[in-house]
């Protein structure tokens, strides 16, 4: 299965009108997401379970595509004696990096270190994060002397320079995470449908749910009933008797300040950690983040402020002080539906997750880190299929089912025949390992879309991931295209005349005519746009 088979949105709106189903799943980032492809996969046992997902916006469009693109424990944790939750987290970083080792790739991390209570407080929470992994560790930190880090990273700040350390987590492509999920969901007859907005109306006296979905690309209206309903829409849930707790994270994109192909992880005073992490389709970046604001206005509205620019700037400069001038190409912000708690502190707020039936027997899943959806996914799924099959209550294969057949093996033999596909699309073994870092088993349908020539200033494997999000992952505009199916849009610092060429492109596929093309591009410019003085 290449992706989404083109047709899947409309047959799934055209099986979910006037239909009876039993579970339907309210948004599509990473838990909605990971609870699709957990009953899809228990479907194999029971195929007249019916489930479908659908989300107001595309897939993966909010937080779960905006985050750090980290797969990790959480080494911060440890300072709030978190050792459950940190633990949780190595035990499914080890797991997806066996189901997904194509998308969740080892990345060392080095830290600097600029005081002698820092080093030894450090150095005691890595060795904490050590035997936390357990078996399933990456590698074990080791220390580093000042000279060595010179040697690592020659423009690293050294002013109170006592040594430092270096130590292993995984990078991910996050949006691409979530996608592959639904690819597995959809492959195993979950119905998919994005760009679709659900009002749950009534629940009657059978249990089940009337809803009214709405198609936000054609304005047509349907019903259908339910007999579960699960609200995984995170920051856009409001839940009455639990609001979640909104905290804002934001990010900088940069041209590359790393040295070397590590990532760096710096405690700031306010024991926040930022990291500086090699980014893009040829690492050629730097993604610095993130912050921890407490958000105030709608979910719809989160945008990166003046104040975070200028935080992460400061730690920029302060670690890298001759790097000149420092201009963020682009920028993004996601929001974290937090479990309510008494902290003061934005970063001082529990990452614990909570899933609980409501009072009127809707599931709810809030919290939590991205790195342990699965965990959370099963969890839920468990507690649905209690409900509905309880035989089925305990039969999740998410840990050891691949994602989309991405075993070690698989991709070992794709990466031996990179050469051989490299000739035969005319492109550098780079970009090839590139295709696979972010497709993985579906790089030879993507690379088969690769046109014969550069598109003008849109180059020729550009193309084909464009290409592949709009025939294969229902991306339906032009900043769902270029921010999230691919993080293009997140690699340049754009203008009107540089995304005119995509627009045009992207519209000739859609149908679009001038003014609509012009329409999409302002709004890729809007959501990739940086604050400045004069904002």
């Amino acid at each position: 299965m290449s992706g989404f088979p083109p047709d899947l949105r409309t047959r799934s709106l055209a099986a979910l009108r006037d239909n009876t189903i039993d579970v339907l799943i309210l948004g599509g980032g990473i838990n909605g997401a990971g609870i699709a492809r957990d009953l899809g996969l228990r479907r194999q046992s029971n195929d007249s379970l019916q489930v479908a997902l659908v989300d107001k916006n595309h897939f993966a469009s909010g937080t779960s595509g905006r985050n750090s693109q980290l797969i990790h424990g959480g080494l911060r944790y440890l300072k709030y004696l978190k050792m459950g939750l940190v633990k949780e987290a190595l035990r499914e970083r080890a797991i997806l990096r066996q189901i997904a080792p194509h998308l969740v790739e080892p990345l060392a991390f080095l830290m600097p270190i600029y005081s002698r209570l820092d080093k030894i407080k450090y150095t005691m929470g890595l060795s904490m994060y050590d035997q936390l992994a357990g078996d399933h560790n990456i590698s074990k930190h080791r220390e580093v002397s000042k000279g060595e880090i010179s040697q690592l990273e020659p423009s690293l700040s050294t002013k109170g320079l006592v040594g430092g350390a270096i130590f292993y987590d995984c990078q991910v492509h996050s949006a691409r995470f979530v996608l592959e999920n639904l690819f597995d969901a959809a492959d195993n007859g979950v119905f998919l449908a994005n760009y679709v907005e659900a009002l749950p109306l009534d629940r009657q006296p059978d249990g089940f749910w009337r809803v009214q979905l709405k198609d936000r690309l054609t304005g047509e209206e349907l019903e259908l009933k339910a007999k579960k309903l699960v609200d995984a829409t995170g920051p856009w849930s409001h839940p009455g008797d639990s609001p979640p707790r909104l905290v804002r994270g934001s990010h900088i994109v940069l041209n590359r300040l790393t040295a070397e192909e590590h990532a760096i992880a710096y405690f700031d005073n306010d024991g926040r950690i930022v990291f500086f992490i090699p980014w893009g389709t040829q690492k050629q970046l730097t993604l610095l983040g993130t912050t921890d604001v407490d958000h105030k206005g709608d979910a719809d509205s989160a945008r990166i402020s003046k104040e975070e620019v200028d935080y992460l700037l400061a730690i920029a400069h302060k670690l890298y002080p001759d790097s000149g001038p420092l201009q963020p190409l682009a920028a993004f912000s996601s929001l974290r539906p937090l479990v309510s708690d008494n902290s003061s502190s934005a970063t001082e707020a529990s990452r614990e997750h909570k899933i609980w039936n409501t009072k009127d027997n809707i599931l709810r899943v809030q919290g939590g880190k991205y790195t342990i959806y699965r965990h959370m996914s099963e969890e839920a799924a468990n507690m649905i299929m209690k409900e509905l099959s309880p035989w089925l209550a305990k039969a999740s294969a998410t840990a050891s089912t691949p994602l989309c057949g991405n075993t070690p093996k698989a991709l070992e033999r794709l990466r031996h025949d990179i050469p051989t596909l490299a000739e035969q699309y005319r492109l550098s073994r780079n970009d090839v390992e590139s295709i696979i870092r972010d497709y993985g088993l579906h790089t030879p349908d993507v690379l088969a879309m690769t046109p014969e020539e550069d598109f003008g200033a849109i180059r020729r494997t550009e193309f084909a991931r464009l290409a592949f999000a709009v025939q294969h992952e229902m991306a339906a505009n032009l900043a769902d295209i270029l921010l999230v199916s691919t993080y293009i849009g997140y690699e340049r610092e754009w203008d009107m005349a540089q995304l005119e060429p995509y627009a045009y492109l992207i519209g000739s596929w859609m149908g679009w005519d001038s003014a609509r093309q012009h329409e999409e591009a302002l709004e890729v410019l809007h959501r990739v746009s940086v604050p400045k003085d004069s904002d």
